[in-house]
């Protein structure tokens, strides 16, 4: 079972820098640790593995019933009757697909939307952080320009590599 609509929503897909761990390994850690395989790894597994043992149960019992229809002589009734068993064990098997297709969508949208909120909280950390820096530039700029007004130095060269305009003092 392969789900093609899927596609990663790793945060380092969507070009946040990771960078590089240079801390030394201590000596006394294990470094031989088994790695345990992620919630969501083990939960894809899992779900697929319920889909293959449905297939396969729906299968087994196709097969049965097509073999006690060649042991019973494959007259027109138990032709009609193999197709009144198989026609409900496919329905059943195809809707079991729909359903937890469905499922998985549902919950990798969630996942998306969940990854999408902790980006958009990063970036209001970001954009406040931003302000603030900002902020504490201008006033120290400000503080600058009025000491050197105050000791009747020209402030129009620092004025200019600030980038103000004429009127912002």
């Amino acid at each position: 079972m392969s789900d093609a609509y899927t596609r990663p929503t790793d945060d380092r897909a969507a070009g946040t820098p990771v960078l590089p761990n240079f801390a030394p390994a201590l000596d006394d850690e294990p470094s031989s640790a088994p790695a345990q395989k992620e919630p969501a790894e083990r939960g894809k597994w899992s779900g697929d593995l319920r889909f293959m043992l449905v297939v396969l149960a729906a299968i087994v019992a196709l097969f049965l019933a097509f073999a006690l229809l060649i042991a019973f002589s494959p007259t027109g009734p138990a032709i009609s009757a193999l197709a009144i068993i198989a026609a409900p064990i496919a329905t059943m098997v195809a809707a079991y697909y729909g359903i937890s297709l469905a499922l998985r969508q549902v919950k990798d949208a969630r996942n998306a939307a969940e990854a999408s909120e902790a980006r958009a909280r990063a970036a209001e950390q970001t954009a406040r952080e931003s302000d603030a820096w900002a902020a504490q530039m201008e006033s120290g700029l400000r503080v600058a320009v009025a000491k050197l007004k105050a000791g009747a130095q020209d402030t129009r060269d620092v004025e200019r590599a600030a980038g103000t305009p004429d009127d912002f003092f």
